[in-house]
């Protein structure tokens, strides 16, 4: 039966030219893990206003087993089977050619940095309740500004630094919740969690779902790293493990405290709302450290997802998908500069829009991707059933698509409730994506830009073993 070796492709070179290069250990990638996903509590409060405190309870119990498991599931087996910075385009591509690999790029990177501009946003939104002024306008403007391009430049010094920074700012960034939840335990009444809403308040379906989507996706963005990580085959599914249970725990906890302490229009649980719980629960003194914590959430949000956006450039420029422009690293920190800079360049373009707008944009498209992800996790399995796998999801084929299908399902509902606005911002962008690949291709074929020809995935098969190597 054929089978296919790991892939290596140029970023293994590219690293072993790079003396005393540090790589990513278990504790800071299980802290990028949690950014990359959550970053904390924060965000969360939209669905409680759009559902009710019972099925926002519910959503946040049960979403992780439809949703969080089976993506990180399917990001351990392929980021140990492919241990590259291609990532998910590397899956694509081994499962159903450059085309769908080049698509899946397209798709992953502007959800991404779309994803990284609702950080500022949402930090801003917790900093408008201490700093009035950045409601709206100039200075509004200029927080967000300011704040992405600080933060970027962070990005730039390394990913180690941001890595062991991670650490540091989910420790803070969560003493606050960890404060609200032990204070608020004298003054919970359960009956308040099984309330299905006020009466009056209509139920908003899209913003409900995209809440939970978007509060517990992006599992498999940390797959762009897993060239810069310390033994990937056994370092990612150990992070994977920890990040999932720690990350759900941290938002469930919270939220029961809030909604079982304190009784409120439901119509004030929006982004932000929990730093006016705070108050209301312990003090102004702990709002003022939730709000500390919010802007300390939002820096490892953002350093997270930019660090995987942009890293995933450089492994599409090594297998050969981009030009090999893009696979440029600074000399001073080994980082892929072209990658922070367009990165940023786009979050900031559409940063400006509303929270709202700016993670449904995020979600479809990210949607669209996960479809074709599940889609080349099964027929990988199915295409190389001996295919070297480190770690392995202990199913057979037939539960690996069942256990596919129920996330799918969500999928497909999360891209049902979007709005007019998203179909045409996803089908515009998809479009170019498209037009993107077979330009590519055209500069490729006329040479007129360089590109890592090397690098591209090829295999050989005979009758006992597959070779993979460049061709």
């Amino acid at each position: 039966m054929a089978q296919e070796l790991p892939v290596t492709t140029a970023t293994a070179t590219a690293r072993a030219t790079v003396p005393n290069t540090k790589k990513l250990t278990l504790i800071p990638l299980v802290f990028l893990i949690y950014f990359e996903v959550a970053g904390g509590p924060y965000g969360e409060e939209p669905a409680v206003g759009a559902a009710g405190p019972l099925l926002a309870i519910i959503g946040f119990m049960v979403f992780p087993f439809i949703w969080s498991v089976p993506e990180a599931l399917v990001t351990a087996e392929l980021s140990t089977a492919y241990p590259g910075n291609g990532g998910f385009v590397i899956w694509a591509d081994r499962a159903f050619g450059p085309f769908w690999g080049s698509l899946m790029g397209t798709w992953k990177f502007l959800s991404g940095v779309i994803n990284i501009a609702a950080f500022p946003v949402l930090c801003i939104d917790y900093m408008k309740r201490l700093i009035p002024a950045l409601e709206s306008g100039l200075p509004r403007y200029l927080a967000i500004l300011c704040s992405t391009l600080g933060l970027s430049f962070l990005n730039y010094t390394g990913l180690t630094i941001v890595g062991y920074a991670a650490v540091a700012l989910a420790a803070i960034s969560l003493l606050p919740f960890i404060l609200i939840t032990l204070i608020a335990l004298p003054k919970i009444r359960p009956h308040r969690w099984l309330s299905l809403g006020q009466q009056g308040v209509k139920k908003d379906w899209n913003l409900f779902f995209n809440t939970l989507f978007w509060n517990l996706n992006f599992w498999d963005n940390v797959s762009t790293l897993a060239g810069e990580v310390d033994h990937p085959q056994k370092t990612f599914p150990k992070a994977l493990f920890i990040s999932v249970i720690f990350t759900c725990l941290a938002y469930l906890f919270p939220l029961l405290a809030v909604i079982g302490a304190l009784s409120v229009d439901q119509t004030e649980w929006e982004a932000g709302f929990m730093a006016q719980a705070a108050e209301l629960i312990a003090g102004k003194w702990l709002k003022i450290f939730l709000e500390v914590g919010a802007v300390l959430s939002a820096i490892g949000l953002f350093e997270a997802q930019l660090s995987s956006s942009a890293f995933q450039l450089l492994g599409m420029a090594d297998i050969g998908s981009l030009p090999k422009f893009f696979g440029l690293r600074s000399k001073w920190f080994n980082t892929p500069w072209v990658g922070i800079l367009l990165s940023t360049s786009i979050s900031l373009g559409v940063s400006y829009l509303n929270f709202t707008d700016i993670i449904s944009s995020a979600n479809f498209l990210y949607s669209l991707s996960m479809l074709l992800e599940f889609s080349s996790f099964v027929w990988l399995r199915r295409k190389f059933p001996m295919l070297k796998r480190p770690y392995r999801v202990p199913l057979r084929l037939p539960m690996l698509v069942f256990m596919c299908l129920v996330p799918c399902a969500f999928l497909v509902v999360i891209m049902a409730v979007a709005t007019k606005k998203v179909y045409l911002v996803s089908g515009i962008m998809t479009v170019a994506g498209i037009g993107w690949y077979f330009l590519m291709k055209l500069f490729k074929s006329k040479k007129w830009l360089k590109f890592n020809i090397d690098g591209e995935v090829r295999a050989v098969e005979n009758d006992q073993d597959r070779v993979v190597g460049h061709l």
